[in-house]
């Protein structure tokens, strides 16, 4: 298959070498606003690619016999129709809420066409949502999801939580929408791994959007992320140094509260890993998935378009990504 990928940035990048070491894909086209830029950073990738610029005069010739577009560059949600009118499905990683839900207003385009659109594969949102839908397999009834997030993935990703630490934050509480402000519930989160745990905010990031389409029944979805005092207080302010150009340690955890055989019953499953290679695993499969029609045709977050979470989590692991359940122990009283 030929495979179409916008953006060669630190999850791009990533994304790229999982797409060109499947024996799936046979040719990678890559494009990119500033392809001088991303010429130097494909000298990492091997196999069969070509690197061009992003324009709506070369969009359509780069689509023309595509199995799948990748979206791995801010404000590219216009090349989706594009890709979309063409027949092809889309895979976008983008964080932002706004791109996010202009990509789940194309749900009945694309299900009129037959393609999946997937909104949001990342690592949050993204893993968060394949996690929750294998956590909230484990219940009879679901009822609660809370998701919370450490690091980020490269200078983008680093630049949308700074700003989302300072964006109103819309939760849903009581089966409804609340809205909550910014940098607010602080909550001591204990994440898998070596990470342990941190203090973690409300932000704006569209995850809790996704989910709540995705189960219409829960009560309650709520999205955190770590952060220090000094985010919090130089959110309103411009960036004070340059963002890493990778990310360092991250980690995510996803707590699904809900009942089992009448039982209350919580299920809580993480990851840990550069954030930017967990967000580009899981953008690179699910564009082999949805390229070989194996995701649900319309508009969505993972959640709603994965018919079974469990073998994409299984093929993720395959490829790297280290996965978590927390089983708990019992507590002796004389403790």
């Amino acid at each position: 298959m030929r495979a179409v990928l916008v953006g060669l940035g630190a999850v791009g990048a990533r994304a790229a070498r999982q797409l060109l070491a499947s024996p799936q894909v046979d040719h990678l086209a890559v494009l990119a606003r500033k392809p001088v830029r991303s010429r130097g950073r494909s000298r990492e990738l091997s196999g069969s690619f070509e690197v061009a610029e992003l324009s709506p005069a070369t969009l359509p010739a780069a689509l023309r016999g595509a199995s799948v577009t990748v979206l791995a560059a801010p404000g590219s949600q216009w090349v989706a129709q594009l890709s979309i009118d063409a027949g092809v499905p889309v895979v976008s990683a983008s964080d932002r809420p706004d791109e996010v839900r202009a990509l789940v207003a194309m749900d009945r385009q694309a299900q009129g066409r037959g393609l999946a659109v997937v909104a949001g594969a990342a690592m949050a949102p993204g893993l968060s949502c394949l996690l929750a839908a294998w956590a909230s397999s484990r219940l009879d009834q679901l009822s609660e999801l809370h998701i919370a997030t450490l690091g980020t993935g490269g200078p983008q990703c680093a630049k949308r939580r700074h700003a989302s630490l300072r964006e109103p934050v819309e939760e849903w509480r009581d089966g409804r929408w609340a809205r909550k402000a910014p940098g607010s519930g602080r909550e001591l989160v204990w994440f898998p791994g070596q990470v342990g745990g941190a203090d973690c905010y409300r932000l704006n990031r569209p995850d809790t959007f996704l989910l709540v389409r995705a189960f219409p029944g829960t009560s309650c979805v709520t999205t955190r992320a770590a952060a220090s005092r000094r985010d919090r207080l130089t959110s309103w302010l411009p960036m004070l140094r340059p963002p890493h150009p990778e990310g360092t340690v991250g980690a995510l955890r996803v707590e699904a509260r809900g009942y089992r055989r009448g039982a209350a019953q919580s299920v809580v499953l993480g990851a840990a890993g550069r954030p930017a290679l967990l967000a580009g695993t899981v953008a690179a499969t699910a564009a082999l998935r949805a390229a070989t029609g194996q995701l649900r045709p319309g508009a969505g977050g993972l959640a709603s378009l994965v018919p079974d979470p469990a073998a994409v989590l299984a093929e993720l692991h395959d490829r790297g990504v280290q996965l978590s359940a927390f089983e708990g122990a019992p507590v002796n009283p004389a403790w």
